[in-house]
């Protein structure tokens, strides 16, 4: 991991080179943990931004919050680690400025993920500064993913089944939706575990399943990022999961949903489910290297049309250390798909309010067509316990 974040730093400084960039501001957890091989837990949600500061021809810096810094120079390889305190002259807006030093050239950031407080000091520290969007230069390198990357992305594909597969065991008439999210962040937590070791950087990562669970049933299920609640199950019900926040691992995030009915379904349901898997379907189907990732929606587009039904939603998003990178697989997006690249790919249809189709998967483009990062049964699927 160390040996390629360097790597990917050093290719990073050159296409900061020749964009005429002469320093980079890195603010994003992700692509810091990208470049330098670490991740902090404290964040900018308590005020505590972290930076990667990297010039063209310099070693970098990074920048980061003092209670933080044993743990940061235990993971990363960059050499000079600057800590800041939350009160006196160490605040981390003089660290900053001391870092940045008297500089008047080019200064990139990622102007997206640029937290405000940091874009507003820099409005206050160094009015008429322009600022320069650098997330294409790292987008454009973040989009084939390496060997290493996708043997990663599969064992949190091996996560993310052993988690559907606690869902499905936990659901039955009358269980409360709670149950199903907890049984879920168990079986994630023990299958993570099994994946690491205690030793060097492996030692940083938890394997604890996070966040909350995106979970919907019955009439809810066209709400599509509903949490789980207290509401119990009763027979006939559809139950949606979406693992999209929780399938994670080592940083690297999965797309993986499946719906489940409790003892029936009913034929409404099934036409609408049965809509959703084949538009995905047809999705997977079209993905090659050399098409337009737009071209991949209007093959999942098309079986939607045919159904009567049309969908808002886009039919795919590219993954990896981010929930949503470069390119989507949606209309308008013209990059041409290459091996390596990972994606989300989804079928999804809401009608009248009240019901849902759901189903999504992640892939990795191959030579010839693309490969599942994610195993799960693919059918209607009907739980009776």
């Amino acid at each position: 991991m160390l040996d390629q974040a360097r790597q990917r730093t050093k290719e990073f400084q050159a296409r900061i080179k020749d964009a005429g960039i002469d320093i980079a501001v890195i603010t994003d957890e992700s692509s810091i943990a990208y470049l330098a091989g670490f991740w902090g837990y404290l964040s900018v949600e308590f005020g505590r931004p972290t930076f990667l500061i990297v010039r063209p021809d310099d070693a970098p810096v990074v920048i980061t919050p003092a209670m933080e810094s044993e743990m940061v120079s235990a993971m990363t390889w960059v050499d000079d680690v600057m800590t800041w305190e939350d009160a006196g002259d160490n605040r981390w807006e003089n660290v900053l400025a001391r870092a940045l030093g008297d500089h008047a050239g080019s200064i990139g950031v990622e102007a997206a993920a640029l937290p405000a407080i940091v874009r507003n000091w820099f409005d206050a520290s160094k009015p008429g500064t322009a600022l320069h969007d650098i997330s294409p230069l790292l987008g454009a390198m973040r989009m084939v993913k390496s060997d290493d990357e996708i043997s990663v992305m599969r064992q949190a594909g091996e996560i993310a089944a052993a988690m559907m597969q606690a869902a499905e065991g936990a659901l039955a008439d009358g269980a409360p939706e709670y149950e199903a999210a907890l049984a879920v962040i168990n079986a994630g937590t023990r299958k993570a575990a099994g994946f690491l070791t205690d030793r060097g950087w492996d030692a940083f990562i938890s394997p604890m399943i996070h966040n909350l669970q995106i979970m919907q049933s019955g009439t809810d299920t066209s709400m599509v990022h509903r949490r789980a609640s207290v509401k119990r199950l009763q027979k006939g019900d559809p139950v949606y999961f979406c693992f999209c926040n929780m399938a994670q691992f080592k940083l690297y995030k999965l797309g993986f949903d499946r719906m489940f009915f409790i003892d029936e379904i009913s034929d409404e349901a099934a036409r609408v489910q049965h809509a959703a898997i084949d538009a995905q379907q047809a999705a997977i189907a079209a993905i090659r290297p050399g098409v337009t990732a737009e071209s991949v929606a209007w093959a999942a587009d098309a079986i939607y049309a045919a159904r009567g039904y049309a969908t808002g939603y886009r039919t795919g998003r590219s993954i990896g250390m981010s929930y949503l990178e470069a390119p989507e697989l949606k209309s308008g997006d013209k990059t041409i798909l290459q091996p390596g690249m990972t994606f989300a790919v989804d079928g999804g249809i809401s009608v009248d309010g009240k019901l849902g189709g759901r189903i999504g998967d992640s892939i990795v483009v191959t030579t010839d067509g693309c490969e599942y990062l994610t195993n799960y049964s693919r059918g209607i699927l009907t739980v009776s316990n």
